[in-house]
């Protein structure tokens, strides 16, 4: 079993934080064997990523968080940035046209951008996973929704810590039942469902520092923007 987290933020996200030498550093120290660095569509890091994790004892798992028209979407094992604004079945089909997989995080998360709020159930079925734990929660109830919909449906689980901090890293993990250490691998369990997940909640002022790191960034980026 391989401990995996599949849904970190770096520096290049508009609300993330850390370079991705401290996040592949904090991944290290808290054990786990591999990471996907999912930038809002943005790619670079997380190819940057693939790279450098050999140097830490980690497998490096490309992907990104994809802005959909229905919402966010995760697509893992792509190497091309796939653009944001297209349909969520648009989404799905350019993940898998690289030969990756569509992962579906805080689905019933409407405030978090959340799938929920614009598909339908069945459409949210077609996703090759559903993210049921993620780390930043208030009550806990949408991540109960999502596993109780990806149980009800068959579906493979993912958790992810959705850090914007490096210290966050890990706080939700995928153990992955596969021996080879391998992107190719990892990623063939989930989608064959071999997963279990594990997972504890963010701190509630780390989530507010993130969340108010996000919005700092955001305007300081829309000013860049008017000085151009």
């Amino acid at each position: 079993m391989l401990s995996v987290e599949l849904h970190v933020h770096s520096s290049l996200s508009y609300d993330g934080r850390d370079p991705v030498e401290f996040i592949l550093e904090q991944a290290s120290a808290v054990g786990l064997d591999a990471i996907a660095i999912t930038d809002h569509d943005e790619i670079a890091a997380s190819l940057e990523a693939v790279e450098r994790a050999p140097n830490y004892g980690l497998v490096g798992i490309p992907g990104m968080e994809i802005s959909s028209k229905a919402g966010h979407i995760l697509g893992f094992g792509i190497a091309e940035a796939v653009p944001p604004g297209l349909s969520y079945e648009s989404t799905l089909e350019a993940i898998r046209e690289q030969g990756g997989i569509a992962v579906v995080p805080h689905p019933f998360q409407e405030s978090r951008h959340g799938v929920m709020a614009r598909v339908s159930r069945a459409d949210l079925a077609q996703a090759d996973a559903i993210e049921v734990y993620n780390s930043r929660l208030l009550t806990g109830r949408a991540n109960r929704q999502a596993e109780r919909f990806a149980r009800s449906r068959n579906l493979p689980m993912t958790a992810g810590s959705d850090a914007h901090i490096g210290e966050m890293v890990g706080q939700a993990v995928t153990r992955v039942d596969t021996d080879e250490r391998s992107a190719d691998a990892i990623l063939e369990a989930i989608a064959d469902g071999r997963t279990t997940i594990e997972g504890k909640r963010t701190p509630w002022h780390i989530s507010f520092r993130q969340a108010a790191g996000g919005v700092k960034r955001r305007i300081k980026g829309g000013v860049f923007q008017l000085f151009r």
